[in-house]
């Protein structure tokens, strides 16, 4: 106690300390699951050592380890992340009875290059017909408000009618997506053009809390073995549901629309209240969302670049 009121001298602080000052903390964080066990696996590795003296050199066994296990530059840094993240805080954010920060400096922990990191593949029009043609009904249905709206595989599966808000001063209608369903935690506003309005309308009365069901109950998830089979089929193997907000962020980008509505359309964290809109507002999202209805000359072609496969 001397060392630290006189002299600023830190008391040594173990990772695990601070692993578990991590977790009590962050009880609200949707993916502390996932935390909780990459920090599990790195507890064997760097759980005892002070604070530190933790650095990329001292994480190079665990790296080596999770190498040997086959798991992908990516999965590694996940962990990477998580540990860099406590450190960050460490630094910053956590001080102690003196008044001190856990740790003095936080060291620069550099990812793993990434090279097999798959790249988004936005479908040109002739890909997306052919596509939706072969899906099964339920599906292509599904996948056309896919396209038109920017929603997640997980938000058009749980799409409920008790979301939707009716708007009459425009004669339409909107959903609003609840928090906890949505990957960022933010509440989703669904602006629907022409083309997703017709696929919600054709859907009433055929569940009684979802808009899309098969056989009468609620669809999963849009990426099952009906969607790998197709793709396949259609030889666009790479084509994933992601992709689809892809082409709906692509599109809007093609046709003008400013990078301020692209991110309210899909659905990206911004600082802005996005589901406090007055009338002109949401008009002029609507109208933005309307640009990628379907292909038309008067607007400008998405224009897809295809790397060639060097035989």
């Amino acid at each position: 106690m001397r060392q630290a009121r006189i002299y600023g001298v830190r008391p040594e602080r173990s990772f695990e300390e601070a692993a578990i000052k991590f977790v009590r903390e962050n009880q609200h964080k949707r993916s502390l699951d996932r935390d909780i066990c990459l920090i599990k696996q790195l507890m064997p590795f760097i759980g005892s050592l002070p604070l530190q003296r933790i650095h990329r050199g001292t994480l190079e066994p665990w790296i080596d380890y999770k190498r040997k296990e086959g798991r992908a530059p990516g999965t590694i840094n996940h962990g990477l992340k998580v540990v860099r993240r406590i450190l960050n805080l460490a630094e910053y954010e956590w001080m102690d009875e003196n008044g001190l920060t856990w740790l003095a400096r936080a060291p620069r922990i550099k990812l793993l290059p990434d090279t097999n990191k798959r790249q988004p593949y936005p479908l040109s029009w002739d890909e997306q017909q052919q596509l939706f043609s072969a899906l099964p009904p339920h599906l292509a249905r599904m996948a056309l408000f896919a396209v038109n709206t920017g929603c997640r595989d997980a938000e058009i599966c749980r799409l409920q009618w008790d979301w939707e808000v009716k708007v009459p001063q425009l004669d339409t209608f909107v959903f609003i997506v609840p928090g906890t369903f949505v990957k960022n935690g933010d509440e989703r506003l669904i602006v629907l053009n022409d083309i997703a309005r017709s696929v919600v309308s054709s859907r009433r009365g055929k569940h009684r809390t979802h808009v899309f069901s098969y056989k009468g109950k609620p669809i999963a998830r849009m990426l099952n073995s009906s969607w790998c089979r197709v793709r396949k089929t259609v030889d666009l193997p790479q084509v994933r549901v992601h992709d689809l907000k892809h082409t709906f962020g692509r599109r809007l980008r093609a046709a003008g629309v400013s990078f301020e509505d692209r991110q309210d359309l899909l659905g990206h964290r911004s600082g802005r209240m996005t589901t406090h809109y007055s009338a002109a507002e949401l008009t002029k999202l609507i109208e933005a969302a309307n640009t990628v209805c379907e292909r038309n000359g008067n607007r400008p072609e998405l224009v897809v670049l295809r790397r060639l496969s060097v035989s």
